[in-house]
């Protein structure tokens, strides 16, 4: 039971967490907050080095107020090497490195690290997905990392 728990903690303290950078009003609303862009950064947390940085549509007005809207599945990333690039371990090809719910039951923000091996170079997709029916809509980024520093990979 003690290593379920411990694992359950490694597992949920690995994820990363969204750090507001800003945003800006797209329409006005005269009841709840305007409808937005919103802009946030992630670190990925087995990356040291590089922060993705998402644009996405947050929906405002009385259903934004309460959280029963539902974000569009649009969004944006660039993702950059903002210090030195180093690993806490081999990464795994594709890995989810951070999902974040856009409406209150089924739809989810998701940013999904892949490594080109090939390239030395980390690849970042952003994409919604619903539990019926997704969404094409995407947007990915790259992060070349130095030749001196191989990318270890599972």
């Amino acid at each position: 039971m003690k290593k379920a728990a411990a694992l359950a903690l490694m597992v949920a303290t690995s994820w990363a967490h969204a750090e507001k950078i800003g945003d800006v009003d797209t329409a006005f609303k005269l009841v709840g907050p305007d409808h937005k862009i919103v802009v946030d950064a992630y670190d990925d947390p087995k990356v040291r080095g590089v922060t993705c940085y998402v644009s996405r549509a947050k929906t405002g007005g009385l259903k934004g107020l309460v959280g029963l809207a539902e974000d569009k599945a649009e969004a944006s990333i660039a993702c950059r090497a903002v210090g030195p690039v180093s690993f806490e371990g081999p990464l795994p090809k594709k890995e989810e490195v951070f999902s974040e719910g856009l409406s209150p039951l089924f739809k989810k923000l998701r940013i999904v690290r892949m490594v080109d091996k090939a390239r030395n170079t980390l690849v970042y997709l952003t994409y919604a997905d619903k539990l019926i029916d997704g969404s094409p809509q995407n947007s990915v980024t790259a992060v070349p990392v130095d030749r001196a520093t191989p990318i270890p990979v599972k």
